[in-house]
């Protein structure tokens, strides 16, 4: 059996050339990121789907980088082949031009047919808590929809569904806590009953 020789932060690891492979979209992103981390200490091979495939990568060549040709069922199948699970965090955080929630709900079906042409096994999704389709909110009712699709496609699949996501790196939770420490006063809109 060859195996791969590769360099990472730790110094240097071995991975045998027929590892498991992995898919993890936005590797170079918050989430994605952790995850890619994560699978890689477990001795996954690693590939990322990214917006941004010239983007700087921060894991030395060890993961394998394609882009997302989401109106190109043919080119997106094929960057997912040989892999038996994919980890999807694609998503959008709010509209911004073209960039809409309607638009990141029809890429995802794209991706989740693509893995199935492919043969994928299993897709992790990345949700949120309480999605719903008659939300009046399109950040949840796409997620709901998604959640539907892949319920109804042939994958495996496990769908989590965080609150918040948070750790070194989030800008959220973390620019919050920088305005907590350093001002006198922060204002919460509402009944003030929040949780977090």
């Amino acid at each position: 059996m060859s195996r791969k020789q590769t360099e990472s932060g730790a110094g240097f690891s071995t991975r045998p050339d027929n590892a498991e492979l992995c898919v993890v979209t936005g590797a170079f992103s918050y989430t994605g990121r952790y995850i890619a981390q994560r699978l890689l200490s477990l001795g996954k091979r690693v590939r990322t789907l990214t917006r941004h495939p010239n983007r700087l990568n921060p894991f030395a060549g060890q993961v394998d980088v394609k882009p997302f040709p989401f109106d190109e069922p043919t080119a997106l199948a094929a960057s997912l082949e040989g892999a038996s699970t994919l980890y999807n965090t694609y998503w959008v955080r709010f509209r911004s031009g073209q960039t809409t929630f309607e638009t990141a709900v029809a890429n995802t079906q794209a991706l989740i047919r693509a893995a199935e042409d492919a043969g994928v096994r299993r897709i992790v999704h990345l949700s949120v808590t309480n999605p719903s389709p008659d939300s009046h909110l399109p950040y949840f009712r796409g997620k709901a929809e998604l959640e539907r699709a892949i319920m109804v496609s042939r994958l495996s699949y496990a769908i989590i569904r965080p609150s918040v996501v948070f750790g070194i790196g989030d800008i959220l939770i973390n620019n919050i806590a920088w305005f907590l420490r350093r001002f006198p006063v922060f204002a919460i809109p509402g009944a003030v009953e929040f949780r977090l």
